[in-house]
């Protein structure tokens, strides 16, 4: 794996400026716009995005601004995409291995609303399909934009300072140990980054599976329970045999 990320580092880091930027936003734009974040790693992007940014290659103001705008506007076109097509879209079969969580986001998106929306900035499958079940849900698009809007600038702003903070730390070590020491140290921090990405999205999945199994299981011992308590009352009250006269 640290072979493959210094191998795109490397692509990165030799990249005209213009076609970093686009890349870097069009991922970001993709992952919040068609219900494919849990695919395309906007996040992972964004991260290199800073790394870039800190070792000079690009203008760090650009990264962030590409990155923010890419987030609300694919968030936007997400929002419109569930409003006019989301229970289509939802109703897919590719989306059936996702059902449970695709409910629990719903869930969730009703008991906290607006806020829903920010707070699934941070958690790569809700970003990709919050911004659809918003617009299924029929949420007055200020409202959505409001918290769109605040969640694209702070997770923008977070992901994009990540990259640059990890980026710096490689310079630092080439001011000190020489470059070969610095790639390896800059390897090792993106690898960190994106390992912990990955091992976070898994979590959630398994707490969506664990959650969907306990409640079939709630439901399965209840069902016994009551068939348990049927039965014990048919033993306790024979019906009466009319006496012989």
């Amino acid at each position: 794996m640290s072979a493959l990320l210094d191998t795109i580092t490397t692509q990165v880091l030799h990249a005209p400026v213009w076609l970093v930027l686009l890349v870097v936003g069009g991922i970001v734009f993709v992952e919040d716009a068609l219900f494919v974040g849990f695919v395309v790693p906007g996040e992972t992007v964004a991260i290199l995005g800073g790394v870039a940014a800190s070792l000079g290659h690009v203008p760090l103001a650009a990264v962030l601004v590409v990155v923010v705008v890419a987030a609300i506007v694919g968030d936007t076109v997400g929002f419109e995409v569930g409003r006019h097509l989301g229970g289509r879209v939802v109703a897919l079969r590719a989306f059936d291995r996702h059902r449970g969580r695709i409910d629990q986001a719903q869930g969730f998106l009703g008991r906290r609303g607006g806020a829903a929306v920010f707070l699934g900035r941070w958690t790569a499958f809700l970003r990709a399909v919050m911004p659809a079940l918003a617009g299924m849900s029929k949420m007055h698009y200020p409202t959505f934009l409001v918290w769109n809007a605040a969640g694209g600038i702070a997770w923008g702003s977070a992901v994009v300072t990540a990259g640059y903070l990890a980026g710096r730390s490689y310079t630092r070590v080439e001011t000190w140990l020489g470059r070969g020491a610095a790639v390896a140290v800059g390897v090792v921090v993106v690898v960190a980054l994106v390992v912990w990405q990955v091992r976070r999205h898994r979590a959630e999945g398994a707490e969506g599976a664990e959650g969907t199994e306990g409640a079939e299981g709630a439901e399965g011992a209840e069902g016994a329970g009551v068939a348990e308590g049927a039965d014990a009352e048919g033993g306790g009250n024979p019906s009466r045999m009319p006496s012989a006269g």
